[in-house]
């Protein structure tokens, strides 16, 4: 899997070389702790926004493929044609449901981009860069495809093809005799 960033390399980028032994003296004890008690929560929202993107994803799935067996039962098991009407208030349902899904995907992966900016700022009181240049340095910052492939690139794509296969359906079926 991609070539491994040299041990060298990677504590360069782990270790954050202004904080040391010393900043967890006697004065700054308190003040470590509440940082590092602050970037434990702020990870464990960082994954809750993953998982509600998650089910977000799952929810308009499922909602896709209902209307869509919806349409196929409609049009009856030869395969007859369903009202004008009727096919194009679902197309628009459904292309608006990609639409909603699309922007959805996007406003996950911006909120995500946000909440890795600042993991990283708190990371700079911290004596590990552990999210923002380490673990990121080993995935290649995800440049390279086969080393990584960040999930928001592809998952954006997914509402996109759906739309593009129900104005290609809507189309083919409209032109069948």
């Amino acid at each position: 899997m991609g070539n491994p960033v040299p041990m060298d390399s990677l504590d360069d980028k782990l270790w954050n070389q202004q904080v040391g032994p010393a900043a967890y003296a006697d004065t700054g004890e308190k003040y470590q702790a509440a940082i590092l008690e602050q970037y434990k929560t702020y990870i464990e929202m960082a994954d809750r926004i993953s998982s509600r993107r998650n089910l977000a994803n799952t929810f308009f799935l499922s909602l896709n493929s209902a209307v869509a067996a919806t349409m196929a039962a409609l049009a009856g098991p030869e395969g007859g044609q369903v009202p004008l009407p009727v096919a194009l208030a679902t197309l628009v349902v459904l292309l608006t449901q990609c639409l909603t899904w699309f922007v959805m995907v996007r406003s996950y992966r911006q909120l995500n981009a946000a909440k890795f900016e600042v993991i990283g700022a708190l990371e700079k009181k911290l004596p590990a860069f552990v999210y923002s240049r380490a673990e990121w340095s080993l995935l290649g910052e995800g440049r390279d495809w086969r080393r990584y492939l960040p999930l928001t690139h592809v998952e954006q794509w997914v509402p996109l093809i759906f739309a593009t296969a129900y104005l290609v359906g809507f189309l083919a079926l409209r032109a069948a005799p």
